[in-house]
């Protein structure tokens, strides 16, 4: 080869965009829907959700008395309407993907506005379950350790829930197919947690 040729072909070689550019090897997170990224912060949060429900069994363990008597001041009624309510906005949420998928983005936006107008309603009702607490003198102020953790694990989860609206927002704007899965894998995540949260507090004696 010339030295030319040789200068040529080095030349290319530093700068090809392929090598420049070199995409990160996510392994198994290539596989689930959305980016990466977004998976490996929804990992993080189960870990964190997961030793809360760890921490709020234990204490039941060591108080049942306590936490029998905190959960017969729980709304079961409105915190079942809540996770239909959280459902079916997850189910508004992953029909959008998949008419999106189709090329009718003006669908798929009203169906992530009905997602995020269901959420605002979950929001809504979780103020009146607060303030009826706040209503029988029970805050964080003078808790005992059922309603302690009680406001610690809704309120976390209720801030994920203002949070994955900001992101259907933000997706419903930016409305790649990418990034409806992005987003709505953020918001199935938040209804997920749910459905595991609302036996755990409410139901299981």
């Amino acid at each position: 080869m010339s030295l030319e040729r040789h200068i040529e072909a080095s030349h290319h070689e530093v700068l090809d965009p392929d090598t420049l550019m070199e995409e990160p090897v996510w392994g198994a997170l290539s596989e689930l829907p959305g980016h990466p990224m977004m998976w490996v912060l929804l990992l993080s949060e189960f870990a964190v959700f997961g030793i809360l429900f760890l921490i709020f069994s234990a204490a039941r363990i060591r108080e049942p008395l306590v936490f029998l008597a905190g959960q017969a001041q729980l709304d079961v009624t409105l915190a079942g309407i809540n996770t239909v309510i959280l459902i079916t906005s997850g189910w508004c949420a992953a029909l959008a993907v998949s008419v999106r998928e189709t090329g009718n983005r003006r669908m798929a936006r009203w169906l992530l506005a009905g997602a995020m107008a269901l959420g605002c309603v979950f929001i809504a009702l979780k103020v009146l379950e607060y303030a009826a607490k706040a209503a029988l003198g029970i805050g964080l102020g003078n808790a005992d350790t059922f309603f302690t953790l009680y406001f610690l694990i809704t309120g976390f989860h209720l801030m994920h829930v203002i949070l994955g609206i900001v992101i259907l927002g933000i997706v419903a704007w930016h409305d790649t197919s990418d990034n409806l899965r992005t987003g709505t894998a953020f918001w199935h995540v938040v209804d997920l947690l749910w459905i595991v949260m609302y036996p755990i507090i409410y139901l299981v004696r």
